[in-house]
């Protein structure tokens, strides 16, 4: 007589990076200020296995204008979360969601004449 063959085990789905509710109340409350001085338009959001990005468009058929993302395998070296411009440069890369989303609120202070 034969043992019965097992069934595979539940199989886990691969595990996404994300942004927690914090983080994206920080990058909600810049993405508010700059559609309201009707710099920004649209976003988009992906998480990804080993990346989370939150994207920023001017127009929604463009390419983003902004990535914020979130690499948490860059903790403890750079920082894991970057601000990445169109050109795919980057901007401000850290350790400190709110302290690398500032580059992004001196776009938004002007000179008034």
């Amino acid at each position: 007589m034969q043992n019965p063959t097992p069934f595979p085990g539940p199989s886990s789905p691969p595990e996404q990076v994300a942004f927690d509710r914090s983080e994206l109340g920080l990058i909600l409350a810049v993405y508010g200020r700059m559609v309201a001085a009707g710099e920004w338009r649209d976003y988009g959001m992906s998480f990804l296995r080993e990346v989370a990005v939150f994207a920023i468009f001017r127009r929604t058929a463009e390419h983003p204008l902004y990535r914020i993302e979130k690499r948490p395998r860059l903790r403890n070296k750079q920082g894991m979360y970057a601000v990445i411009g169109m050109d795919g440069q980057i901007l401000k890369r850290g350790h400190d969601l709110k302290s690398v989303l500032r580059v992004l609120e001196r776009k938004l202070i002007r000179a008034v004449d």
